[in-house]
């Protein structure tokens, strides 16, 4: 697989909490009144929202009637609603830290606090990090294989699975790109964007794990793995989109996808003694220690840095470990194989 664990890990919690996402802040009747009186009034104590003078249409209550809502609130979606509830909650959670109350959870979210429209600011850097890590490992195996590592009279590589850790880049950096855009703002589509991507690549990076763990080279029988795993994946995909965004099957079947991958790697390197399975190991190992803090799931720091924050960051450098050991598959390989053919 591509070990793409962390990104496992992820769509699972996700799920999880997605689940449980009647929470405590947004059953509390206060907030529930505050968000009412909110969208009457466009008013949050002495905060009021002129996005609350727009008709779903967009046209002023006041009379503009060529006035359009602004594109920024458009494109971010932050309408009166969204905006009354993000006010109400950091009302309320002001008024429970005066009462030495912890902080809620609203809609299965702790209370953030936004930054230049972004919902989870911390959560997208590490998101972007982690897709400029994924550039950085397949810039790098890419010119590895093609500039530094002999190639075959015909120009092709020796590497019999270049062209499958390509696709895996891709699917990888799309994840991830997706990811900042989900936690940049939570709505509908990026929720559906970010599952079905990360989905997309759990999936691949199992067919890469079965590919490379039992060493299949042969065209025809890599499609008659590939092919059964590619329809379940995709038939998932579109079942999600377009029929249910069921939470709960989603986590079964990641998890499912997940173990199967991290068992397959783990038996193999331990099989094969690979020179680099250390490196292996770390990842698995790194990505475990990482889902501690996911698990402990404690209330963003600063209203910026939650648990979920800081396990992103913790895939920053495991993603570089991870293509290195990659490039490391690759020269040993290609040297195996230039061997063979003396």
């Amino acid at each position: 697989m591509g070990l793409p664990h962390w990104r496992f890990w992820c769509v699972t919690f996700l799920s999880l909490t997605t689940v449980l996402e009647a929470s405590e802040g947004d059953a509390d009747p206060i907030y529930g009144a505050c968000v009412q009186l909110c969208e009457k009034t466009g008013c949050v104590k002495d905060d009021c929202f002129r996005q609350c003078n727009f008709t779903s249409a967009g046209n002023d209550l006041d009379g503009g009637k060529y006035l359009q809502e602004p594109l920024y609130l458009k494109w971010k979606q932050w309408d009166c609603r969204s905006d009354c509830q993000y006010h109400c909650m950091l009302a309320r959670e002001e008024e429970r830290k005066k009462l030495g109350q912890k902080p809620a959870k609203y809609h299965g979210k702790w209370p953030f606090l936004r930054v230049y429209g972004i919902q989870e600011p911390v959560s997208v850097a590490f998101s972007a990090l982690n897709l400029a890590m994924h550039f950085h490992g397949w810039i790098s195996f890419f010119i590895l294989i093609y500039y530094k590592l002999p190639l075959k009279d015909n120009r092709k590589t020796f590497y019999e699975f270049t062209g499958l850790w390509h696709i895996y880049g891709m699917l990888a950096m799309n994840s991830w790109f997706w990811s900042a855009v989900f936690h940049s703002r939570d709505v509908n589509l990026t929720e559906k964007l970010d599952y079905s991507s990360a989905v997309a690549l759990l999936g691949y990076s199992l067919i890469l794990a079965i590919l490379r763990a039992f060493n299949v080279r042969d065209e025809a029988a890599r499609v008659t793995i590939s092919a059964p795993l590619i329809a379940f994946v995709t038939t998932h995909i579109l079942y999600l989109n377009f029929y249910a965004l069921d939470y709960g099957l989603n986590m079964k079947v990641c998890v499912t996808m997940g173990v199967a991958q991290l068992l397959l790697w783990f038996f193999w390197s331990g099989i094969t003694r690979h020179p680099s399975r250390w490196k292996l190991w770390a990842v698995v190992v790194g990505g475990a220690f990482g889902m501690l803090m996911e698990i402990y799931d404690f209330p963003p720091y600063w209203g910026l840095v939650d648990a979920h924050a800081l396990w992103h960051a913790t895939t920053i450098p495991l993603t570089y470990l991870w293509w290195s050991f990659i490039r490391d598959d690759a020269e040993l390989r290609t040297l195996i194989q230039m061997k063979k053919n003396k």
